[in-house]
C-alpha cells in the first residue's frame, strides 16, 4: 500500500488541502476567525495571501490577552475554496445558495507557552480539526447560514452546530460586515476545553464537567483596498459563553473579546494574467536533510547535506500560473501545491507531508535571452502527518515544541533545459536547486504552535509544463 499504518485523516486532510488548489470561500471561517475570511473577495480562480496581528483575551483563568501572527492563505476556485484555517469542497452554489463540506483548524487549547496557574498540572487540550457541512442562504436583506461540525482530530471527540445571520454594506470603498452566530456546543466538546478531570481536581480547582450550552458571538468585520492587489482587513467580536462553561474553575467569567488587522495580496488574475488554458506545470524533487540555516544557503554560505540522521525526501507537485510579467516587471507568480514523502531512514517511520505555496520568479538577467535564469521564492503553508524526525531532533535539542502544522518557504534557483542544450522545444522545462523550508513564524503564531525553529532539506529538480 502507498499509504502506511501511520496514515490518519489528519493526513487525509492535508491531502485534501493539496488536490483543492486545482478544482473558495466558505460559509463562515473558523469560530475564532469569522472576521477575516469574509473580508478577502479572492476573484474566482484567484488566490490571495497575507497575514495578520490577533489579539484575544483568554478564556482561562489568569490567561490574560493573547497575541498571534496568523500567515493567511486563500483560494477561490469553482469547486474548491481555502480560506485561512478552513478548506471545502463546494458541493452546490446557485446564485442565492450554497452547501459545502470542509475540514477546518478549530483554535481552542490550552496556551502552548505561557501556562496560566489556573492550568497548573492538568493535561494539554490541544487545538482541534473539524469535519463540517455549511449551507448558506442568500436574501435581499442579508445571509442566513448554518454549520455542523465534529472534531476529527481525536481529542474532544465533541460537535457543535451554528446558525448565524450576516449583512454587507459598501461605503465608498469600505466594506463593512457585521455578524450574529448562535454556537450550540454538546458536552464532550465544552468538558474536553473547560473542564477539570477528577485526576486533575486540587483544593482550589475541583472536578468539573460545564456541559452542553450555547455561545453568543457578534463580530464586525472590514475590508478596504489599498490598490488593486493589497487590501487592508480586520475586525473586532465579542463571545459570551454559556453559564455551564463560566462557572469552571479554570474559565474568567467575562465577555471574550478579540480583534485583528492585517493585510492580504490578491493574486487573482486580473490584469496581465495568463490566459485560459493556463498550463499545468510538473515539478519532480528530490532532496536530503541539511543543518545549514536556510538565509546560508540563498547566500551560498553552506550547502553540506551530511548531517547525522541522512534522512531524504522527493516530492511530486502540481502548479498553476498567476500572474505573468507584474506590473510589466520580469516576474510571474506561480501557485502550487505538493504531496512530499519523508525517507527517515529507519528513525521512525516515514511520513507524508502536504504543500501548498505561492512562488514568485525572477527573470530579468541580462543573460536570459540566452539562457533563462530564474531566483524563485515560496511562501505558504506545510502539514505532516506527523513531525519529521529531523524537526524533533532539532526541537528536542533546544528545548522548544514542534508542530504537524507550519509555514513554508521554498526558495530556488533554476535554469531552462532548453536553452543548455540548444532545444527550442524545452525552454520550459527547468532544472534547478532548491530548499524546502518548514518553520514556525519566530515561535510568534499559535496556528503553526508558537513553533520558534523548523528543518531544511537541499533537493534538485526537475520542472516542465503540460
Amino acid at each position: 500500500m502507498i499509504f502506511g499504518p501511520g496514515y490518519s485523516l489528519q493526513a487525509t486532510a492535508a491531502l485534501a488541502l493539496c488536490l483543492s488548489f486545482f478544482s473558495g470561500y466558505g460559509v463562515a471561517a473558523d469560530a475564532d476567525l469569522p472576521i477575516l475570511a469574509a473580508t478577502v473577495p479572492v476573484a474566482n480562480g484567484g488566490a490571495g495571501l497575507g497575514f495578520a496581528s490577533r489579539f484575544e483575551d483568554s478564556p482561562y483563568r489568569g490567561g490574560g490577552t493573547r497575541h498571534d501572527f496568523v500567515p493567511l492563505y486563500f483560494y477561490e476556485g469553482k469547486h474548491v475554496f481555502l480560506e485561512a484555517s478552513r478548506i471545502g469542497l463546494k458541493l452546490n452554489e446557485t446564485p442565492e445558495s450554497r452547501f459545502d463540506v470542509f475540514v477546518s483548524y478549530r483554535f481552542e487549547g490550552f496556551p502552548s507557552d505561557l501556562i496560566p496557574a489556573s492550568l497548573a498540572g492538568m493535561a494539554t487540550r490541544e487545538p482541534g480539526v473539524d469535519l463540517g457541512l455549511a449551507y448558506q442562504q442568500r436574501k435581499p436583506w442579508g445571509t442566513l447560514f448554518g454549520e455542523v461540525l465534529s472534531d476529527v482530530a481525536g481529542g474532544s471527540g465533541g460537535h457543535e452546530v451554528r446558525f448565524g445571520y450576516r449583512h454587507d454594506w459598501t461605503i465608498g470603498k469600505l466594506q463593512l460586515q457585521p455578524q450574529l452566530v448562535f454556537a450550540a456546543r454538546d458536552a464532550k466538546l465544552n468538558n474536553y476545553y473547560y473542564g477539570v478531570r477528577p485526576a486533575e481536581a486540587t483544593l482550589t480547582r475541583p472536578a468539573y464537567e460545564p456541559g452542553s450550552g450555547v455561545n453568543v458571538e457578534l463580530g464586525l468585520s472590514a475590508s478596504y483596498p489599498l490598490s488593486e492587489r493589497w487590501r487592508l482587513i480586520g475586525g473586532v467580536s465579542a463571545k459570551r459563553w454559556p453559564s455551564g462553561v463560566r462557572a469552571s474553575p479554570v474559565v474568567e467569567n467575562r465577555t471574550q473579546l478579540a480583534g485583528q488587522l492585517g493585510l492580504v495580496y490578491d493574486f487573482s488574475p486580473k490584469h496581465d494574467a495568463w490566459p485560459e488554458g493556463r498550463p499545468l506545470v510538473v515539478k519532480a524533487m528530490y532532496g536530503k536533510a541539511t543543518d545549514c540555516d536556510v538565509a546560508k544557503v540563498m547566500l551560498l554560505k553552506c550547502f553540506s547535506t551530511n548531517t547525522i540522521d541522512q534522512t531524504r525526501i522527493s516530492s511530486i507537485e502540481l502548479g498553476r500560473p498567476f500572474i505573468e510579467r507584474l506590473n510589466g516587471w520580469p516576474l510571474d507568480f506561480v501557485g502550487y501545491v505538493g504531496l512530499l514523502h519523508h525517507n527517515e531512514r529507519g528513525l521512525q517511520d516515514d511520513i507524508w507531508q502536504a504543500n501548498i505555496y505561492m512562488k514568485a520568479y525572477y527573470y530579468g538577467f541580462p543573460w536570459s535571452e540566452r539562457v533563462r535564469t530564474r531566483l524563485g521564492f515560496g511562501v505558504g503553508v506545510s502539514y505532516a502527518e506527523r513531525v519529521p524526525f529531523v524537526e524533533q531532533r532539532d526541537q528536542a535539542a533546544r528545548g522548544r515544541n514542534s508542530s504537524r502544522l507550519l509555514n513554508y518557504l521554498d526558495p530556488s534557483i533554476d535554469f531552462s533545459l532548453g536553452d543548455l542544450i540548444g532545444a527550442k522545444s524545452m525552454r520550459e522545462t527547468y532544472v534547478g536547486l532548491g530548499v524546502s523550508h518548514r518553520s514556525g513564524i519566530f515561535g510568534s503564531s499559535r496556528l503553526l504552535g508558537n513553533v520558534n525553529g523548523g528543518a531544511n532539506y537541499i533537493y534538485s529538480y526537475v520542472e516542465f509544463r503540460m
